[in-house]
């Protein structure tokens, strides 16, 4: 080969070293698989397609044979509901019989109603003179399954007298008596198939598990062309709730359909032309789908070239990885701009460097904030709690200097409410979340330091308390403590022993039933009469709280307790403070005085 003729060809190959075709080899070789997935994807949806149809194939065939479905479970309920009067009457086959009449003349569904005995007599029936039916098939079936049949008539010229004919077993305690016989004409079953919209290109029989047609919804002598070639009724069982392809007698494909009318007893076949049941275009698309795939490759292809040559994907991953990256807290600097890439997106990525940095900006100042807010109000509430402190210390000095038994009751109640206050804000400064309260905690706490400030150790009683975990709002949180201290401090005054002798008791539940609501209940054991008389002001006081909680607060008194019960909802409950477990605090009461 001349030195020329090579240049020629190298001349002619120079185009292959341009970046274009070099980008649009490497892209063909890159989205190569995508077209093979395409059509195996495509593949793969035909035959769910074909799938999907076969099942709308089998809704179709239970549409068609609703009507019969509906007129069998009539027949097999009604010769249930006949049982019991056949039981009572079938010593008197007249009133039987009358029963029967009644029945059928009343029924436009069935043209026959019977009560056949073992031995083949048929003396309770519809029919005006009694027979005998040992030498029929139904008897002769019945007597061999002794269960449930459905089953024709015996064959005849008279197609007026053309029946399917129901018997349900009769039993009296244990022991089989017979069965009940409802016969409904093969027309009416015909008619009913042919009212259903939608199904009119089916072609629907019937047939009983020995494979014998029970009802077609064209003429009896046309259905066997429409039958899979070769089949069985009878094996076809074992395909119920399923569709499948077969030649038909007439060697036309077709797509069969199998269900159970009555499960165990009747089924349907549905026959269906592969256009009809709307399976013929799927062989079209498959053949179309490897033209489809290029078509799809060619336009990737030319769609990934043009995105590449215009380098715009490396430079959208970089700044979505920014994003990405801030999005999930990476905040510590602003993301660098990109500056060498397309004028559009160092504008974008421009922008996104201006936004960062005043959110991070905005970020540092709420949360600085935030902390100032959290730091003053816990000082807020820690100086109220020493406040309130103060005034209960200077309510037990006065205390100290009156002598009045009376006085010293009134102004030790004050001291209790003022101290159940301090134990409030001691815990909401001390709590890690401002906006949610330990109210089981905090009943704990009010409890402990009453049940230590008003018990002498000379007194015998004894505190339980069984307290659920539970979060509140500081705004249910101190109306609910308050509320305890003056429930707590009534069952302190009238808690004695029990008439039948023992301890006497006080007991303090908080619980929790359901996903919104608590339940505050304050118990003391009752016996003889005490002296202690009220002011009036704690049950003032309770209503009160009840009132601002929105609850219902009732009492019970029995004979050897009383107790105050307060339901409420839980408003705002925050996601973050819900109690994960239940705990159960019990607490031992030294003895102590009446308070």
């Amino acid at each position: 080969m001349s030195d020329w003729m090579l240049r020629r060809i190298r001349e002619r190959l120079e185009f292959t070293k341009r970046l274009g075709f070099r980008l649009g080899s490497l892209l063909s070789l890159a989205i190569l698989p995508i077209g093979l997935i395409s059509l195996i994807q495509t593949l793969h949806l035909s035959r769910e397609y074909e799938r999907s149809a076969e099942i709308a194939l089998l809704g179709r065939t239970a549409t068609a044979a609703a009507g019969e479905r509906a007129l069998l479970l009539g027949a097999l309920g009604t010769a249930d509901a006949l049982g019991p009067a056949v039981l009572e009457t079938m010593d008197r086959p007249e009133a039987c019989s009358d029963i029967m009449r009644s029945f059928v003349e009343r029924s436009v569904n069935y043209a026959y109603a019977g009560f056949t005995r073992m031995d083949g007599k048929t003396d309770c029936l519809s029919l005006p003179e009694p027979i005998d039916v040992s030498n029929r098939k139904t008897f002769k079936l019945f007597q061999k399954n002794q269960t449930t049949i459905v089953t024709s008539s015996e064959p005849g010229a008279d197609r007026s007298m053309d029946y399917v004919i129901v018997a349900q077993p009769l039993y009296r305690e244990a022991e089989l008596q017979g069965y009940v016989a409802i016969a409904i004409s093969r027309d009416l079953l015909r008619s009913s198939h042919m009212s259903n919209p939608g199904t009119e290109e089916a072609r629907i029989l019937t047939f009983n598990t020995a494979g014998e047609v029970l009802s077609t919804d064209r003429d009896i002598e046309d259905y066997r062309r429409i039958l899979p070639k070769g089949k069985a009724l009878s094996s076809l069982l074992s395909r119920s709730e399923t569709t499948f392809n077969d030649l038909s007698n007439e060697d036309e494909q077709r797509v069969f359909s199998v269900i159970p009318v009555v499960p165990g007893l009747v089924y349907a076949l549905g026959s269906w032309n592969r256009i009809e049941a709307g399976i013929g275009g799927i062989d079209v698309t498959r053949r179309t789908a490897p033209l489809l795939t290029l078509f799809l490759w060619a336009a990737s292809l030319i769609v990934a070239y043009f995105a590449v040559y215009r380098l715009v994907l490396r430079n959208i991953r970089e700044l979505r990885g920014q994003m990405r990256r801030f999005a999930i807290g990476e905040r510590s600097a602003p993301p660098p701009v990109l500056t060498d890439a397309p004028a559009e997106i160092v504008d974008m990525s421009q922008t996104f460097h201006n936004m960062a940095r005043i959110l991070i900006r905005d970020e540092a100042a709420m949360e600085e904030a935030v902390q100032e807010k959290t730091i003053l109000l816990k000082e807020v509430h820690h100086r109220v709690k020493n406040n309130l402190q103060l005034i209960a210390s200077i309510i037990n000095m006065q205390i100290r200097m009156i002598e009045h038994d009376d006085a010293k009751r009134v102004l030790r109640s004050v001291q209790d409410r003022v101290a159940s206050l301090a134990t409030i804000y001691r815990n909401l400064y001390q709590a890690e979340q401002l906006d949610a309260v330990e109210a089981d905690r905090l009943i704990h706490d009010i409890i402990n330091q009453m049940t230590n400030a008003s018990l002498d150790p000379g007194a015998n009683l004894r505190i339980e308390t069984h307290l659920e975990p539970l979060i509140l709002m500081p705004d249910q949180a101190v109306p609910l403590s308050l509320l305890t201290t003056e429930a707590f401090t009534n069952a302190l005054k009238y808690a004695s022993a029990p008439v039948g002798g023992g301890q006497p008791w006080v007991r303090v539940t908080l619980r929790i039933d359901g996903p919104k609501e608590v339940v505050l209940e304050v118990e003391n054991s009752v016996g003889a009469a005490t002296d202690a008389e009220g002011t009036g002001l704690g049950s003032q006081l309770i209503e009160a709280f009840s009132t601002q909680l929105d609850g219902e607060a009732s009492a019970v008194s029995t004979a050897d307790s009383y107790r105050l019960s307060l339901r409420f909802k839980v408003e705002d409950l925050p996601s973050h403070a819900l109690p994960q477990q239940q705990v159960v605090l019990t607490s031992a009461a030294r003895p102590g005085s009446r308070h």
